[in-house]
């Protein structure tokens, strides 16, 4: 997390890249680290199981994070110091090539690593029994706790001493840390029980793609008095997809069109051609939600900014507390952790109260709906506050005729603390919804299409600074973004474009979207599908603040 955390200012200060050019290296790298657990989650659950998979992915990160700590500390693996070069020395092809392959190995034990790693802890609980339930929600607690209490020594201990002692002590504290984790992980080899691959939800997905394409235009639209192949649940898999009336095209993949698609036991003959009613479901379930999946990617959109150009804002602005303290600028990651905090306090603790004596509701939360509308606000609030501190710290410092604008860093709070209510409202509730409304077959598949959908917003992101830099900077305009200087760019302009984004988003949610919001949740309480047993909870705090 701490290498996360101050990224972008290690790219800006030791490999003198731009602000465009560390944004968008972030972003692509980011997105990267998001889209991997697909795979690894795939590669878990078909070939190698999670604690090969913890393992391997576990090595790939340490290599990935002594690969960084190599550039920190040998000088030839970095170009010289810029020292207010109007144009700085920049990285040669080879020293790009060490930086990009530690951030690629990064990417591979990201892969293995979220999808893994409460999942693994989970499977070593009986929770059959009170007493295995119990020890699981312990588990998960101390988990949470211990992940917090590591972000807050991340954000705070070790980005100061990166930022204000040396680069390389503060690349190999969390390298030493990490090395020291895996030495602990094997000590207990013998001890942990490791269930075998069983498959993945991916495979059956695009079995269901590829049957459904292949019976295209057979008997096309009559699904009515056929056959479909319906086997019972196999093992412990007591949670199914509820069968639906919706997207019946899709219906042609579990039909028995010829009956030598089946065997003598009533089994297909080929799996990519006949698929089970629940595979088919399950694809379903996926193409449904992807109307209210695509508003929380719109969301997140706005929440990425504060990592990138925040932290360059933040760079730029008056950091002194007293006559010798300086606040590290990737000390702004702690603003939206502490809004998401409060706002969670608040809400367990006063507002379900009060509203479940207003309304005599046994819940008192707030909808489903109501949560993604709300994240969409405050992601166009972000952005529009984001724009006027720009604008003010801009000014200022143009006024004076310096670098550094003379306004406090405190005045970025406001912008980072609603970066975190986007996370509070629109990302928690995106994750529950895929939660709640996939069966608990397709848990390890939810928490990936999750990080796919952070993964897509930061890809987004990468385009569009791409794309505003090259429009702005048509016919011999100065660009909104480029260079290392924020005040001869149009940083606020390039917020109030996002912003506008929001604008549109929410007005796609409300008249569209939100519809497959309510359809979804007809669908899970008529065939009551709701389920909060321990280990869901378990998995949604972690993704919770995984973010």
């Amino acid at each position: 997390m701490s290498l996360v955390a101050n990224l972008v200012m290690y790219l800006h200060t030791k490999y003198n890249l731009d602000n465009v050019v560390s944004a968008n290296v972030f972003n692509i790298w980011s997105g990267s680290c998001n889209i991997a657990p697909l795979f690894g989650a795939f590669v878990a659950d078909t070939y190698v199981g999670k604690f090969y998979t913890l393992l391997f992915s576990s090595i790939a990160s340490l290599l990935g994070m002594g690969t960084l700590t190599l550039t920190a500390g040998l000088h030839e693996l970095t170009p010289s110091a810029c020292k207010g070069q109007t144009e700085c020395p920049q990285p040669n092809a080879w020293q790009l090539a060490v930086l990009y392959s530690g951030l690629g190995l990064l990417v591979v034990g990201s892969g293995g690593l979220r999808p893994c790693n409460i999942a693994f802890g989970a499977d070593q609980f009986d929770t059959k029994t009170e007493k295995g339930r119990a020890q699981l929600d312990s588990f998960c607690n101390w988990w949470y706790l211990l992940f917090t209490v590591a972000l807050l020594i991340a954000l705070t201990g070790v980005v100061y001493i990166q930022t204000n002692v040396s680069w390389i002590l503060g690349f190999s504290i969390p390298t030493a840390c990490f090395g020291l984790s895996i030495i602990i992980f094997l000590l207990g080899t013998k001890l942990y029980i490791r269930i075998k691959p069983q498959g993945s939800v991916f495979t059956d997905i695009i079995k269901v793609v590829v049957a459904t394409c292949r019976k295209y235009g057979s008997n096309a639209g009559q699904t009515s008095g056929k056959l479909f192949y319906d086997p019972p649940p196999i093992g412990s898999e007591s949670q199914t997809a509820a069968c639906t009336d919706r997207l019946k095209f899709i219906d042609k993949a579990a039909m028995i069109m010829d009956p030598s698609e089946v065997d003598s036991q009533g089994k297909p003959t080929n799996g990519w051609r006949l698929c089970s009613v629940q595979q088919v479901e399950q694809l379903k379930s996926v193409v449904w939600i992807l109307p209210v999946w695509i508003t929380g990617i719109f969301c997140f959109i706005g929440m990425n900014q504060m990592n990138s150009f925040g932290i360059f804002q933040a760079i730029q602005m008056n950091k002194a507390i007293g006559p010798k303290f300086q606040i590290p600028p990737a000390w702004m990651g702690l603003a939206p952790m502490i809004a998401l905090s409060i706002w969670i306090i608040i809400y367990e603790s006063l507002y379900i109260p009060q509203m479940q004596k207003r309304n005599k509701n046994e819940s008192g939360r707030l909808t489903m709906e109501q949560r993604f509308k709300i994240g969409i606000v405050m992601s166009v609030l972000c952005m529009v506050v984001a724009g006027l501190t720009e604008m003010k710290r801009r000014n200022s410092a143009l006024k004076h005729g310096t670098f550094e604008s003379p306004i406090t860093v405190a005045l970025l709070v406001p912008q980072f603390a609603l970066s975190g209510l986007i996370e509070a409202f629109a990302a928690i509730a995106l994750m529950e919804l895929l939660t709640v409304q996939w069966p608990q077959s397709m848990r390890t598949f939810a928490g990936a299409v999750f990080f796919l959908s952070l993964s897509m917003a930061s890809y987004l992101t990468s385009l569009l600074i791409t794309i505003v830099k090259k429009v702005s900077g048509l016919n011999g305009n100065s660009s909104w973004l480029g260079g290392n200087d924020l005040n001869k760019n149009r940083l606020d302009y390039y917020y109030y474009t996002i912003a506008g984004l929001g604008v549109l988003n929410f007005v796609y949610f409300h008249f569209y979207a939100r519809h497959y919001l309510s359809d979804a949740a007809a669908v899970e309480n008529s065939e009551n599908q709701v389920n909060s047993d321990t280990e869901k909870g378990c998995r949604s705090r972690d993704t919770e603040r995984g973010l």
